[in-house]
């Protein structure tokens, strides 16, 4: 599941433990080491868990416009950074989130800002998938969703079996797009009409 953020972060207390992460694998944090205690406390709560920072569901229904399109949306390649819960090691890539409206749409700039405050944490990638399309249903009233992450991971790539050129696909399917039927049906083909196209 994804991990959620009881607490704001101890700035002094997360250096000061990076620091003796530093020392309890050897290396004391002088040196180019000095600073690295406060800079990787700044670059996690800045920027890699600021997901965190973020209400997803008041995003999309700040943006919120109503419509009478029925009509599938499709934003592809959304770029994607995300943390590894059981490592701590990034994954980066790309997110395609697609959905129904049901009598409301969107900007497209809501959704990209919608995948980062869902992925920009502690958190599976299956999990953000569903996060995202869940979102999607529950704040805009979609009728249905589709997410698909297709990320390379660190853990996968340089440690453990080592493959670097390995990607993670996973594709989330909600509401009317979990269903067997015509908008499952359009939704998938949509999603593969990036076939063969290079990311």
């Amino acid at each position: 599941m994804e991990s959620t953020r009881p607490t704001p972060p101890d700035r002094v207390a997360a250096a000061r433990a990076i620091d003796d992460f530093l020392r309890a694998l050897g290396h004391e944090p002088r040196g180019e080491l000095a600073e690295t205690g406060r800079l990787v406390t700044q670059a996690w709560c800045d920027d890699l868990l600021s997901g965190y920072l973020d209400d997803p569901s008041a995003l999309l229904q700040e943006g919120a416009i109503s419509t009478t399109s029925k009509d599938l949306v499709l934003v592809r390649s959304i770029d994607v950074a995300m943390m590894c819960p059981h490592h701590l090691l990034p994954s980066h890539g790309h997110a395609d989130v697609l959905y129904l409206p049901g009598g409301t749409v969107v900007g497209f700039g809501a959704l990209a800002r919608l995948v980062s405050a869902h992925t920009r944490r502690l958190v599976l990638q299956e999990d953000a998938g569903r996060a995202i399309g869940q979102t999607l249903l529950d704040a805009l009233g979609a009728r249905g969703a589709l997410v698909r992450l297709r990320l390379v991971h660190t853990c996968l790539a340089i440690r453990g079996a080592a493959q670097p050129s390995a990607q993670v696909d996973s594709i989330a399917l909600l509401g009317s797009c979990a269903e067997d039927g015509a908008e499952q049906q359009l939704a998938l083909t949509a999603l593969a009409g990036d076939r063969g196209r290079e990311r």
